[in-house]
């Protein structure tokens, strides 16, 4: 029974020391855990840690008032979640390497700051979505906003599914909201918020700052994953992400663009006689919500066509 006892103490005074022991290791040690854990089980290693706040940080050149503890907070939140929600902010690289030249492009020929692409990342995760209201597109337009702007919408073509039509409309929106509120900051809440409802939320508060404003919990959110989007796509290895170029999806360039002003009876003949399938023309051109396209109007569509089948 002694012996047994003794063994019993032995073993858990061996066990307590390596737990203390492990408790104080450093940079050195996480990092030959991580090779370990990878090496012998071909597993993602997973180290979790706070982000760093302590440096400065902005949006569209409009600097954040990191002095704040409640600015640090909410970038804090918003910056961790993107951190460690993996697979969504991995797509989200993934997809920009496709889709963020067309839309840089488009923001420079429109003299605007190249961060408000990040409204299509928080709006949409770089896709073709559709909200529960009907809000449709990388930059969710509502119908009437996007008519508004300049885009086609219908049961045949919706240009909300357009990316260069849409991100113009887009650049012609917050150009809007720029000039109406002053700043970036609020440019941009106010286009996931409403303008109208901006307008009020400010007088009532007599607030001059979106950082004094007290609104929506989404609103309340929302330029802060602008943020953290902003420095986590920025520099995913710096959050744990490793990218090469190769991971990232490439662009959709390898087309050529025919010109129609009749009707398509059918898209899927339509595809037939240009040798690609029904796929590749919704895929080149999302815009095509229908199996035809009637064009009562003979109005003149661009329709790409990929030189291949992929």
């Amino acid at each position: 029974m002694n012996q047994a006892v003794n063994w019993y103490t032995l073993t858990l005074g061996a066990f307590f020391t390596i737990a203390v022991l492990g408790s104080y290791a450093g940079e050195g040690e996480k990092e030959t855990a991580i090779q370990t854990e990878t090496t012998q089980n071909n597993a993602i290693p997973q180290v979790i840690e706070p982000v760093d706040l302590d440096k400065p940080f902005d949006f569209a050149g409009e600097s954040l008032p990191m002095e704040s503890f409640d600015v640090r907070e909410r970038l804090d939140n918003e910056l961790t979640l993107n951190t460690y929600r993996h697979g969504n902010t991995l797509l989200n690289i993934k997809k920009s390497y496709r889709y963020f030249p067309i839309i840089e492009r488009i923001l420079r020929e429109h003299d605007l700051p190249e961060d408000l692409k990040y409204i299509a990342v928080a709006e949409s995760d770089l896709s073709n979505a559709t909200s529960p209201a009907g809000a449709k597109g990388f930059w969710q337009f509502m119908t009437s906003t996007g008519q508004y702007y300049g885009l086609e919408i219908n049961k045949q073509v919706d240009e909300r599914y357009h990316l260069e039509k849409a991100t113009v409309a887009a650049c012609k929106y917050l150009k809007d909201y720029y000039k109406r509120f002053g700043s970036w900051s609020l440019a941009a809440a106010a286009y996931n918020m409403g303008g109208t409802r901006m307008s009020r939320e400010l007088k009532a508060q007599n607030a001059t700052t979106f950082y004094d404003l007290n609104l929506n919990h989404e609103t309340m959110r929302y330029l802060f994953r602008l943020v953290a989007m902003k420095e986590i796509m920025s520099d995913p290895r710096k959050f744990g992400f490793y990218i090469e170029a190769e991971d990232g999806y490439p662009e959709l360039s390898d087309y050529r663009e025919v010109e129609i002003n009749t009707a398509i009876e059918n898209l899927g003949t339509f595809a037939d006689e240009h040798d690609v399938s029904y796929r590749d023309i919704k895929v080149y051109n999302p815009w095509l919500i229908s199996s035809g396209l009637t064009n009562s109007a003979r109005k003149t569509y661009l329709i790409r066509i990929p030189n291949k089948k992929f």
